[in-house]
């Protein structure tokens, strides 16, 4: 299916004998099942505090992913109807198993954040709820054939988007040494950004970086070992996040949701590290300014002690839950 392509209603998977189909928001079994969304229960929680136990309309999710927190917000409030978005077709596949008990309530589209405003203008109906969770699915950092992951090794990839053209092992082999270093600084906060970088520059002359096991075994080399996390996740952070060109993509969505969220909707962005959180942060503070949202919580969310027991990949994450005005700039 390509980008833009017509909605459609989650279909039900074909049954194998003697499984049951599950209820609905149970998930089914594979990959999906061991999905766990983030802050769920702020999620529904802040849904209920915004629109009451019977909330209804249009739920849009940007970022649908396994569609643990579509699911479990359709059999939360049977009212509201879904419009998923992602740019990832296995994350998409993923979606229409796991939603397919909700039938017609649940319709599925592949489009990026970047497409959302087009898109929301073509359904000719404004969301009363838009749910974003910027993190990528721990499912594609369980696949090696991805990319993403420093602790196993595949292909040098991380295209959120299969369909785009470049990938990592593009830009380590394009960057100069100066871009590089900027990159992995400004989009990973590496403070060793440019040892990283020249380590990288001067290995490539030997052999191109095609692997992920290879370029993170030099910046290991690089830096050495220690610490909380891998010495090369800062590095892959930074050239995912160029690859998919996040920054543009939420900027692109922090607009579309300041024109096409009903008045009284409900903004809830889920976001992994400063850069998201900050970019998120001073959008809404300058839209409070126009008169255009307000926040329901003041302070963003995190994880309870429970949740990052059973799910230490939450650690970082952070709830933000912003309500669009009646009045002020950004709509038509």
């Amino acid at each position: 299916m390509s980008p833009g392509a017509s909605i459609f209603a989650a279909r039900a998977p074909r049954r194998e004998p003697g499984r049951s189909p599950g209820r609905p928001g149970a998930g089914p079994s594979g990959p999906a099942a061991v999905h766990r969304p983030v802050l769920l229960a702020e999620v529904l929680a802040g849904v209920e505090q915004a629109f009451g136990a019977d909330a209804s309309g249009l739920y849009v999710d940007g970022t649908v992913g396994a569609a643990g927190h579509a699911a479990a917000l359709l059999q939360r409030f049977p009212r509201l109807e879904l419009s998923g978005f992602d740019w990832d077709p296995d994350s998409l596949a993923l979606a229409a198993q796991r939603l397919a008990p909700f039938g017609p309530r649940a319709s599925l589209r592949r489009a990026r954040l970047s497409e959302l405003d087009g898109e929301l203008a073509a359904l000719g109906r404004a969301p009363q709820l838009l749910l974003v969770d910027l993190g990528v699915c721990s499912l594609h950092f369980d696949r090696p054939e991805r990319g993403f992951s420093v602790q196993a090794d595949g292909p040098l990839d991380m295209r959120m988007d299969p369909l785009q053209e470049t990938t990592a092992a593009d830009l380590v082999a394009r960057l100069s040494e100066e871009r590089l270093a900027d990159l992995i600084w400004r989009e990973g906060g590496e403070p060793r950004a440019r040892r990283v970088a020249r380590a990288i520059v001067e290995a490539r002359r030997r052999a191109p970086f095609l692997r992920t096991g290879a370029l993170a075994e030099l910046i290991e080399r690089t830096l050495g070992p220690g610490g909380k996390i891998h010495p090369a996740t800062r590095t892959f952070q930074a050239l995912r996040r160029e690859v998919n060109r996040e920054d543009q993509e939420l900027e692109a969505l922090l607009v579309c949701a300041e024109r096409r969220l009903a008045p009284g909707g409900l903004l809830a962005t889920i976001s992994f590290h400063s850069l998201e959180d900050g970019a998120i942060k001073r959008f809404l503070r300058a839209a409070g300014q126009r008169g255009s949202f307000e926040p329901l919580v003041k302070e963003p969310l995190a994880p309870g002690r429970a949740e990052l027991l059973d799910n230490p990949r939450a650690r970082s994450a952070r709830l933000r839950l912003w309500r669009r005005l009646p009045s002020g700039e950004g709509r038509p």
